[in-house]
């Protein structure tokens, strides 16, 4: 095995345990979400992950002579750096706003598909921006695994329809996706440039002060309406009549938004190092990252028994052929 084969090999093997880590993350979401708000599992999520990334920084500033040349040294960088790093920050909160909001209020066996249609939009700008071409073993992977879930997609389109389920949820769904695929263009771009350990770090920290400023705007919104109620009332209108929504959260779900943080965590780490690689792709590496959606299908099927499970098995299949085609043409 050549040297370019031994990165080919690599890079994909890191973009399967991203998938992987990926499909527990969104199993974890769905639990989490299934008592609390949005904003709330989303704000603790994203800290838990900001004080798990802050080890490998504050190791990385106070003992450098002994995090240098290990998998978790987190480099510094410049301004321009952390400008581009704070954009993708914006980019992929406002994806994630999105998918929390569906994720809560539609089936994981119906969101999980449809997010993995989100390869095929990074496909056409892979193909567009960057020049890719894909051998003919990754074009039939890309068109088993992406037909697969259009052709889940048109069947389910009617069930929708019948159960008259609140259409913006659908949309949240669809913005998503194409914000998460213009993420997934832009998270090339910078692996070519910027470390992936560094990128990671800050960027989760920059996202984790966005939400914790949005989380407090909107509690602070609510808490107005509570006193004006209770004046209204007669009643006291202490900021502690009310316990505080992460208060409640970690009580309830602390276990599932943990899992959260860690999953993310890990499959965003060994996802940025797979793109790092010079030699990978990102049409591959994207593809191959959602079909980490197995998982979440098993999951509605056999633990929230949700429904037309024949149906969806066979969307499995398809998808799974297809990662199978796409192991097999990029190694």
């Amino acid at each position: 095995m050549n040297n370019s084969e031994l990165f080919l090999s690599m890079w994909t093997i890191l973009a399967f345990i991203s998938a992987l880590c990926l499909g527990f993350y969104d199993v974890s979401k769905k639990v989490a979400l299934r008592d609390n708000k949005v904003v709330d599992v989303l704000t603790l999520s994203i800290c838990v992950s900001a004080v798990i990334l802050s080890v490998p920084l504050l190791l990385s500033r106070c003992c450098p002579e002994v995090m240098t040349g290990t998998l978790f040294y987190v480099p510094t960088m410049n301004l321009q750096a952390h400008l581009f790093t704070l954009l993708k920050s914006a980019i992929v909160l406002s994806s994630w706003v999105f998918g929390f909001i569906s994720l809560k209020h539609l089936p994981i066996s119906v969101v999980s598909p449809l997010q993995a249609t989100r390869p095929m939009w990074t496909l056409i700008g892979a193909l567009l921006l960057f020049g890719e071409r894909l051998n003919g073993w990754q074009w039939a992977g890309v068109v088993l695994a992406i037909g697969s879930i259009f052709v889940y997609s048109f069947r389910n389109r009617k069930e929708i329809h019948r159960k008259q389920v609140d259409r913006r949820y659908y949309i949240s769904l669809v913005l998503a996706i194409l914000i998460g695929a213009c993420s997934g263009l832009y998270d090339k771009y910078l692996m070519r440039r910027y470390d992936h350990n560094a990128v990671q770090v800050y960027y989760t920290l920059y996202q984790a002060v966005m939400m914790i400023i949005v989380w407090w705007a909107m509690w602070g919104k609510e808490h107005r309406a509570h006193r004006r109620a209770a004046a209204k009332a007669g009643e006291s209108s202490s900021i502690f009549h009310k316990p505080l929504y992460l208060a409640n959260i970690a009580n309830k779900s602390l276990l599932s938004i943990v899992m959260i943080s860690v999953f993310l965590v890990i499959s965003d780490n060994v996802y940025m190092l797979a793109l790092s690689y010079p030699d990978s792709m990102i049409a591959v590496v994207s593809t191959i990252r959602r079909g980490g959606t197995v998982i979440g299908f098993a999951y509605g099927l056999l633990f929230l028994k949700e429904t037309d499970p024949w149906h969806k098995i066979l969307c499995m299949i398809g998808i799974c052929a297809g990662l199978l085609c796409l192991a097999v043409g990029s190694i």
